[in-house]
């Protein structure tokens, strides 16, 4: 079987599909990635990668398409940084209409038997639709998608007929990461399976593999939220870290932290460092709110802080906080307490060890392999 993955040019959104596409190629099977121009970070991962419209800019086409054709839309996506995401599908669906001709064009050179995409690129979906294979979509946290897509696919009925799909494929299969008890108003649908992480190919620093002798917190904005809005957050973590019997550790990446002056004793950057593997070696973890970021903490046990700032970001953060797994906060709301709550509350500890046993309840990747199999036809 040969299986096509896709996904919108970030870490967040390509990472989260590389554990199924390994899994997939240990079975024996056949992959490859594509995206546009920003998602070749996966190629690390070892997969091969395949690039899709080069000279396309994800981000720079959505403001174009607010601007000159939903500025309406475009006008809600900037006052919420995204998170009214009502507004931002059918912008990013505009996108997915640039680069449909390269999607299509590409698949066809490839000859996928099934193409597996996360919900914002249903440019792949078209693409197996015209080629008349079946698709899979990824989903990639607790965010629930159907709607959403629902969205896009209107937005994308011109391309689909443009390609003879004259009846938009609504009900697609979907692979859900979302632990049972985290699902918005109980929502599950499709095919669960495990949310496991893919953080690089970076090594854990020996200084930070070795056990901690007191709490350990694990701190990161992710890769896109820094360079939005700055350090406001992270000053206002590290402002109250010193006063905190606790190391934190920032995994920020390449992000310049000269502003913020001398550090606390306590406080050490480290750039980038595997996620997955420094939370084992925590106590809780302080974030931006990603999905595969909040996942993470989840699957080591850990209550977290999630400071969301945009995008979906707001909808996980509500979600682990509901669950009791985690409080949320603004950046003014940072201070010694809430930290030190979030690192000696028994009852924050207690749920996240409960949702890491729904999580290691929930189906592997590899145990998906019939059901994928079988979808494409395919007996191996």
């Amino acid at each position: 079987m040969r299986v096509l993955f896709a996904g919108a040019p970030g870490i967040g959104h390509l990472f989260p599909l590389v554990p199924l596409a390994r899994a997939l190629r240990g079975l024996g099977h056949e992959v490859a990635v594509t995206s546009m121009d920003g998602g070749e970070a996966v190629a690390a991962s070892g997969l091969p990668y395949l690039p899709l419209a080069p000279g396309v800019d994800w981000r720079s086409e959505i403001r174009e398409a607010g601007r000159v054709r939903r500025p309406e839309l475009l006008r809600r996506v900037v006052a919420s940084n995204s998170a009214d995401r009502e507004a931002f599908v059918p912008l990013a669906a505009l996108v997915n209409t640039v680069v449909a001709d390269a999607t299509v064009e590409l698949a066809a050179r490839w000859r996928p038997d099934l193409v597996v995409y996360e919900y914002l690129f249903p440019a792949a979906l078209l693409a197996a639709a015209s080629l008349g294979v079946p698709a899979v979509q990824h989903d990639l946290g607790v965010a629930r998608t159907p709607a959403l897509r629902a969205l896009m696919l209107a937005e994308m009925a011109d391309a689909f007929a443009r390609h003879g799909v004259r009846r938009l494929p609504e009900d697609v299969p979907t692979l859900d990461l979302c632990p049972p008890s985290l699902a918005a108003g109980g929502q599950r649908y499709g095919w669960p399976m495990r949310p496991v992480s893919y953080n690089g190919e970076v090594a854990l620093p020996e200084s930070l593999a070795a056990p901690a002798d007191r709490p350990r917190v694990a701190v990161t904005l992710g890769t896109v939220p820094p360079k939005l809005d700055g350090l406001t957050r992270i000053e206002r973590v590290v402002a109250a870290a010193a006063r905190v019997d606790a190391d934190f550790v920032l995994a920020t990446g390449d992000l310049d932290l000269g502003a913020l002056g001398p550090l606390p004793a306590n406080v050490r950057p480290y750039g980038w460092v595997p996620w997955r593997a420094l939370l084992d070696t925590c106590t809780a973890a302080v974030h931006h709110g990603g999905g595969s970021t909040a996942l993470g903490a989840l699957d080591a046990g850990l209550p977290q802080l999630l400071l969301p700032d945009g995008s979906d970001r707001f909808v996980t953060a509500d979600a682990v906080r509901e669950r009791g797994a985690g409080l949320s906060a603004t950046a003014a709301e940072i201070d010694p307490e809430l930290l030190n709550r979030l690192i000696a509350d028994p009852a924050l500890a207690r749920a996240a060890r409960e949702v890491r046993a729904e999580i290691a309840a929930m189906p592997a990747p590899d145990s998906l392999e019939p059901a994928l199999t079988g979808l494409a036809g395919t007996r191996i």
